[in-house]
């Protein structure tokens, strides 16, 4: 019961939000409010008006997080975004993923895993992050990959589909 009416705090909080433009202390009052479902929200949560999240309940926010235009973020497996982290515009954070079975993945089950995003990382735009990634410290994802696994070399650079090690910075 719980699942189902964060999906509708979460659908009356964009509605009712969406028109407003995107000045910090709206985004900020938008992050406020979708902190108050989530497992964990530190201060200065920015959130654009267009931005879709699902399954607060497993969604952690650390301190001065910004979340960019048309961005989607589904945390069914959990999704930890630490501190000081930037996510561009069109981003796509799905922590779950679906099986095969009868002849479509219409029918299987969920696979659900955790995504991390550690503190100081920016996740540029048109990325999406998928189930058990993990984007180390101070590291950035570079437009348009797809990051499908976790890292552990950090203050890099990673890209492509999918995201591969390509220098440190």
């Amino acid at each position: 019961m719980k699942h189902k009416l964060l999906l509708l705090y979460t659908w009356l909080i964009r509605s009712l939000l969406f028109f407003l433009p995107d000045m910090p202390i709206l985004m900020r009052f938008r992050g406020f409010l979708y902190g108050l479902g989530m497992k964990k929200c530190g201060k200065d949560f920015q959130v654009t008006h267009d931005v879709h999240i699902k399954v607060l309940q497993k969604i952690t926010v650390g301190n001065h997080v910004f979340i960019g235009n048309a961005s989607v973020i589904l945390g069914g497996g959990g999704v930890d975004i630490e501190d000081h982290v930037l996510i561009a515009p069109h981003v796509v954070i799905v922590s779950g993923n679906h099986t095969f079975l009868d002849g479509s993945y219409r029918f299987g089950s969920s696979q659900l895993k955790k995504i991390t995003i550690q503190k100081g990382a920016w996740v540029a735009a048109n990325c999406t992050l998928t189930q058990g990634s993990i984007l180390p410290e101070g590291s950035v994802l570079g437009a348009n990959s797809l990051l499908n696994k976790g890292y552990e070399q950090r203050r890099s650079l990673y890209g492509g589909v999918p995201a591969k090690w390509i220098k440190q910075l």
